[in-house]
């Protein structure tokens, strides 16, 4: 294998025939090679150069294919590394675990693996030289400790990959860190979950809100359908934003009783509308159809009294062939003035997708006229 000629691609445990599907229909010159659990390439045609671009929804990670480590000890796969490296010049090194099981199965979360940090020691140890400029990294011996969040690859670095297919084979590729997912390895953005998070909801919001850069600021209003039990909601908060929640499940106490929260305990299509004039952010999370989720929320943000300038909404996969579903969907969002449209499936996604939504910056400044109070008060202080 070469370079220019294979890709692999890195996706969710089930994602694999969506990620099929979805290759298929955008880039039908690309041909299916080789696949395990979470772990596909496919062959590119001749005239694809190294500035091919492969961003689809999901796949978790990607990069140009250079082969195959299989010596029988991970010290002789680390040298075959470096040997499928030759002379390209890198600048960062990832290495990351195929994932084992499917996101949620026996209570797995994707990440980091002790497989995967004992591979990037070998690799580093087993490193020729200098040439990549690689000092800065784990030395032999030195345990290695992920980058922090504040810290990842920086844009447009060079980036040698090594995945952990399994315990006798490791895939080597190499990417261009252009986008948020390339920037980590394996697209693997990894949170802590703050003791007092009260669900996994937490991670996925912050994982969201880095994803999208949806640009909100301290003080503002956002909505979160269906917010029960709240773990979306503490990380909203803790940026400094007031939380209109809505569901008809009660949240956990520590969000019910924090001042900048106020629930409304009902169905999103029961709510009045004009309790949405002061929100500027609409995010949702129900636990129903695809479908339902669009009706709810269309409801909201097409209604002329309502001016959300961006969104969040994830949408759940109640069977996998739905995937197939979602370039309606999401032409559907940008029918709602929309311009913006982007979908991934996030790290801390299950069987589900994450959809961000902007409006256009003149639009949205027509929209939001007097509303620079809007976000300094309580959401039920004196309705407009």
């Amino acid at each position: 294998m070469t370079a220019s000629r294979f890709i692999f691609v890195t996706c969710q445990i089930g994602a694999e025939t969506a990620l099929k599907h979805e290759t298929a229909r955008r880039w039908p010159e690309l041909r299916f090679a080789y696949s395990r659990p979470g772990f596909l390439t496919f062959k590119l045609p001749p005239e694809v150069g190294d500035d091919f671009a492969f961003e689809a929804v999901f796949a978790r990670s990607w990069g140009f294919s250079l082969g195959k480590a299989e010596g029988t000890t991970p010290d002789e796969r680390a040298r075959e590394v470096w040997q499928l490296a030759g002379e390209r010049k890198f600048d960062k090194v990832h290495v990351w675990p195929r994932d084992r099981l499917a996101a949620g199965e026996h209570g797995y979360q994707p990440g980091t693996s002790d497989e995967s940090l004992a591979a990037r020691a070998a690799i580093m140890a087993a490193a020729p030289d200098d040439r990549w400029g690689l000092a800065h990294f784990a030395v032999p011996g030195e345990q290695y400790v992920p980058v922090p969040f504040s810290e990842p690859t920086k844009l447009d670095d060079a980036v040698l990959d090594v995945i952990v297919i399994d315990e006798k084979l490791w895939w080597v590729g190499w990417h261009r860190a252009s986008t948020f997912a390339g920037r980590y390895p394996g697209g693997l953005v990894e949170l802590k979950l703050p003791e007092d998070a009260v669900s996994r909801a937490y991670l996925k919001m912050e994982e969201a809100l880095r994803w999208s850069r949806l640009p909100v600021k301290r003080d503002e209003a956002v909505a979160e359908i269906g917010c029960a039990p709240g773990g979306s909601c503490q990380s909203l908060l803790r940026r400094g934003l007031y939380v209109l929640g809505v569901d008809p499940a009660m949240v956990a106490p520590e969000v019910l009783d924090h001042p900048r929260f106020v629930q409304i305990r009902k169905r999103a299509n029961s709510v009045r509308r004009r309790e949405f004039r002061k929100v500027r952010w609409l995010t949702a999370d129900m636990n129903v159809a695809p479908e339902y989720t669009l009706d709810a929320v269309e409801a909201i943000v097409t209604h002329e009294q309502v001016p959300i300038r961006g969104m969040l909404i994830t949408l759940k996969l109640v069977e996998w062939q739905l995937a197939d579903e979602l370039p309606k969907w999401l032409e559907r969002i940008r029918s709602w003035g929309f311009s913006e449209v982007r979908a991934r499936q996030l790290m801390y996604n299950r069987q589900e997708v994450c959809v961000m939504a902007m409006r256009p910056k003149k639009r949205d400044a027509a929209r939001q006229a007097g509303s620079k109070e809007r976000g300094q008060r309580r959401l039920t202080d004196t309705p407009e």
